[in-house]
């Protein structure tokens, strides 16, 4: 009989577990709908580290609207706290991957695959009081059809940097499919000028199975974290502080099940390269530093981000993450 891998089989139960924690009894309050209407763009690279390899850049951008309450997905999504106040998103991501030499123009064994993705994450984010559940369904791609190639060897041109010459193996286009959530409790609170936030969460699907714990520490003038998620639109700031700056430290781990820029798609096993499962790295930590300054509908947010080696034989990585905030 075919087994699940110790890790997939953690995130299974830690699904459950947020399910049982997360549901409702027959008498509760009612959920509410945020007004709030929010889009976020994010942009990273390792190039301000000096380095070129692993993550290498990636971007996100992310709109919050009401009327996406109305999605069928939300049908399949973990309904949150009883008397939550919830938002619904879409989130796409972009990101790529290389290994350490982008010059060499064949495969170089025992180092990361080349590997790019682009995915959407349809969600919801449900808040009551100091607790909130995040949950979404990820579709999308991965493999050349996402045009990795053609954007990096672009941009390493446009600013004279060392063409990339191993895309011809990367990755193959393959389907990105999967469930995540993420529980947030505030675990400690002074006043308004400091937060501890404890973190759990999971992801099952083709690109990424894992679990993981961490702790969010905010300090400085900020809103209450669970009070928004960021910012906040104009009807819904009465009571918040206009002005905001503070500083947030993140550490997390994960338990890795499976990682499908290292080892390919599950349904098209034809990479050229690939690493073998027990060439990963089982638990992977990693921080985040930030600096966060806002100002009524808008914020900006600059990020540290530092990981263990993910695979046999490989290097610490950090890089450098922009945040850009608009509430209308």
């Amino acid at each position: 009989m075919t087994t699940l891998p110790s890790a997939m089989r953690l995130s299974l139960v830690v699904f459950l577990l947020l399910s049982l924690l997360q549901s409702r009894a027959t008498a509760q309050t009612a959920d509410s709908l945020s007004p709030d209407r929010l889009l976020f763009y994010t942009f990273a690279n390792d190039a301000f580290f000096r380095t070129d390899y692993y993550f290498t850049q990636g971007m996100t951008l992310n709109l919050v609207l009401p009327v996406f309450g109305r999605s069928p997905v939300n049908k399949v999504l973990l309904p949150g706290p009883a008397g939550s106040v919830r938002h619904h998103g879409v989130k796409l991501f972009y990101d790529g991957f290389t290994p350490l030499r982008i010059q060499d123009d064949t495969i170089r064994r025992g180092d990361r695959p080349y590997a790019s993705y682009i995915y959407a994450t349809l969600y919801r984010v449900a808040t009551a009081r100091h607790r909130r559940l995040t949950s979404g369904l990820n579709l999308g791609l991965i493999g050349p059809a996402v045009g990795a190639k053609g954007f990096q060897t672009k941009v390493h041109a446009l600013i004279d940097a060392p063409t990339p010459r191993g895309w011809d193996y990367q990755i193959r286009n393959d389907l990105v499919l999967g469930y995540e959530a993420l529980l947030e409790q505030r675990l400690l609170g002074l006043g308004k000028a400091a937060e501890l936030i404890g973190q759990g969460q999971a992801s099952v699907g083709t690109l990424n199975t894992f679990a993981g714990a961490g702790l969010l520490l905010r300090l400085g003038k900020m809103n209450p974290y669970f009070q928004n998620l960021g910012l906040a639109s104009r009807a819904n700031r009465t009571g918040l502080q206009r002005f905001q700056l503070y500083a947030t430290g993140q550490a997390e781990s994960r338990v890795v099940g499976y990682n499908a820029t290292m080892q390919g798609g599950l349904l098209n096993r034809r990479s050229p390269y690939t690493l073998a499962a027990a060439d990963l790295k089982r638990v992977v930590a990693q921080g985040t530093v930030s600096l966060v300054a806002a100002y009524g509908g808008l914020s900006f947010r600059t990020s540290a981000v530092w990981i263990t080696p993910e695979f046999r034989g490989s290097r610490h990585h950090s890089w450098v993450q922009f945040g850009l905030g608009v509430a209308f």
